[in-house]
Formats: C-alpha cells, sequence, structure tokens
C-alpha cells in the first residue's frame, strides 16, 4: 500500500511539472496509477493501458 497524502502531493507536483511543459495528467491517469500503485493492475497491464489510451 501506499501513503494517499504523500501520493496526491506527488501528483500535485508532477501536474504542475508537466503544464509548464504543456502536458496534462488528467484524473483518469490518476485512478489508473493509483490502481497499479495498489497492486490492482501489474505493469504489463498499465503499460497495454496507456498504450491504447494515448492511439484514441
Amino acid at each position: 500500500m501506499f501513503d494517499e497524502e504523500i501520493f496526491k502531493f506527488n501528483i500535485e507536483n508532477i501536474q504542475k511539472d508537466l503544464a509548464i511543459e504543456g502536458m496534462e495528467i488528467t484524473m483518469g491517469d490518476i485512478e489508473m496509477f493509483k490502481r497499479f500503485a495498489n497492486e490492482e493492475i501489474a505493469m504489463p497491464e498499465l503499460i497495454q493501458m496507456i498504450k491504447e489510451k494515448t492511439v484514441m
């Protein structure tokens, strides 16, 4: 398991950093990575989800 408070803090910093580069992290992205952090999905599944999302 992970610390939700630290995770939220890190995500907010990452969102700000990526916004500077013109990139955006959505709530869907965050939920996908939370599932990975909670070991609900494995790395291959996460990679596949990211691939499918970028193709759309």
